[in-house]
């Protein structure tokens, strides 16, 4: 997978990453994250699932990306994990099964967090297609999203859960808030467009 950074709009590819310092991670993200949706089918629900626990640092990114759109409140995104419920290795089967029985055709936007390269830490990536939860630290669990964003908060290589824990929080917060406030513009433009 090659490093991806682009200011210009037109010239890039998926998956597209940019790195959570950039100036304008947010709006890049969004415009982004729109391209991957695509149009959204009639009668379909905007599901945000938030992948991660709170019990290690770097592997918290989902619920806390979570956490953060709950508080935006918006009434047509349906989010699942956060940090007083997170969706995790023991429960995303059995989260999965109740999306199916209580959504409509939901289109998905998988969240989580993902170990990397020295070089790509800090990067924030927006994928078309569904997301390996867990593939980091050898789980097997099954892929979920029609569309993925993933925030690389650490290195990748030895002893993966240990750095997990340690990963810095304050990275993994900054990441969580452009990735929020990027899911949040896209949501509040499909809205605008679907009114």
């Amino acid at each position: 997978m090659r490093e991806l950074f682009h200011s210009d709009s037109a010239a890039f590819t998926f998956p597209y990453r940019v790195d959570y310092t950039h100036p304008r991670a947010v709006e890049m993200c969004a415009e982004k994250l729109t391209l991957a949706l695509g149009a959204l089918p009639p009668g379909s629900e905007l599901v945000c699932l938030c992948i991660g626990t709170d019990r290690s640092t770097g592997d918290s990114l989902g619920p806390l990306v979570g956490t953060m759109l709950e508080k935006m409140a918006s009434p047509s995104l349906r989010i699942y994990g956060t940090l007083d419920e997170p969706v995790h290795a023991v429960n995303l089967r059995a989260t999965l099964e109740e999306m199916r029985r209580n959504l409509k055709n939901p289109r998905i936007i998988a969240v989580d967090a993902c170990l990397g390269n020295l070089h790509s830490v800090g990067s924030i990536q927006v994928g078309m297609g569904p997301l390996k939860p867990g593939a980091g630290v050898n789980k097997n669990l099954p892929e979920v999203g029609e569309v993925h964003i993933t925030g690389i908060v650490n290195v990748a290589g030895f002893m993966e859960y240990f750095v997990l824990q340690n990963t810095r929080l304050s990275i993994v917060m900054k990441m969580a808030d452009i990735i929020s406030r990027s899911i949040q513009s896209v949501v509040t433009r499909l809205h605008r467009e679907a009114t």
